[in-house]
């Protein structure tokens, strides 16, 4: 981690919240590598949003081994490298898994998370998108992915919880807290130079953003 700028960022939040588009974004702005979760290749996830009890296993160690695959391969990458963006923060999954598996699917998953996780790299920074379950639902529905078209409100609901209880105690890097709820980073400009001058300042502890919409 410079003095300019972080390492490594790590990008995170619900489904729909635009983590994926500001990782894009911030990679262009670092000149940086980009790592993202590719959940398009996971071909049982269309079919847990329509029947989460009947392949909540599956989904998740091929998310589980996906990820580690990622960050093994990063950690073996040049080192040296100025700065890498991702989507996604290991411990993400697990979070996923309790949220979705029953207590003994849960319970072999830990065993295979233990093994696959060790020493897999830790962020110089997280920004955490926050925004509401309505808004989640409108930008779902807005980008039309097939394997997405089946999911619900109140998986959102417990999935938004989740990443609060996770992050309220998260200290494991400096955390960037967002509230994503407004702005349009993807297409303005302006929004996402707002968010950019914030995540170049942060280098540690806890900060909150909640920025004002700014027009074109």
């Amino acid at each position: 981690m410079s003095l300019d700028q972080p390492g490594f960022i790590v990008v995170e939040g619900p489904v729909g919240v635009g983590k994926t588009t500001l990782a894009r974004r911030l990679a262009d702005s670092f000149g940086s590598d980009l790592l993202l979760e590719g959940a398009h290749e996971n071909p049982f996830l269309e079919r847990f949003y329509r029947e989460p009890r009947n392949a909540a296993l599956q989904t998740q160690l091929f998310f589980l081994f996906q990820r580690a695959r990622q960050l093994q391969d990063l950690r073996q990458a040049d080192m040296f490298a100025p700065v890498r963006v991702a989507d996604f923060i290991m411990e993400k999954d697990r979070l996923f898994a309790r949220l979705t598996l029953d207590d003994d699917e849960f319970r072999l998953y830990e065993q295979v998370y233990a093994h696959l996780t060790v020493d897999a790299p830790q962020p110089d920074l997280v920004v955490y998108l926050q925004a509401p379950v309505e808004v989640l639902l409108r930008r779902i529905g807005k980008r039309g992915r097939d394997y997405e078209r089946h999911i619900e409100a109140e998986y959102l609901h417990r999935l938004v919880e989740s990443y609060m209880r996770f992050f309220h105690d998260y200290t494991a890097a400096p955390l960037l807290i967002v509230n994503a709820a407004e702005i349009d980073f993807a297409t303005n400009e302006a929004d996402y130079e707002q968010l950019l001058k914030e995540v170049r300042k942060v280098r540690s502890g806890r900060h909150y953003f909640n920025p004002t919409p700014l027009a074109i």
